[in-house]
């Protein structure tokens, strides 16, 4: 039961994090400063689970790929969250 529920809050963020991301590249084209998504959430979607939807979606559509802070950034939290599940599993 536990597993689908983590199944399920992961496929969800990762779903926000693709919606968000793409709204923040779509948003950017039209240079409408005000209604940008915050460089911080972009990374706190990433930190609470959506850090390879993110990743793959930045990559797919060129959004932030320029920003050293995420080309670096999500990934090192990806490596962080695999690390913390495989600590996790390894205690039980």
């Amino acid at each position: 039961m536990l597993s689908y529920i983590v199944l399920g809050y992961l496929a969800l963020i990762s779903l926000v994090s693709v919606i968000v991301c793409i709204y923040d590249k779509k948003i950017s084209k039209k240079n409408k400063v005000q209604l940008r998504i915050p460089e911080k959430t972009l990374l706190l979607l990433s930190a609470i689970g959506g850090s390879v939807a993110m990743f793959i979606t930045m990559l797919a559509i060129r959004h932030k790929t320029k920003h050293v802070k995420f080309m670096l950034g999500i990934p090192l939290i990806i490596i962080l969250q695999i690390a913390a599940v495989i600590a996790i599993l390894t205690l039980l």
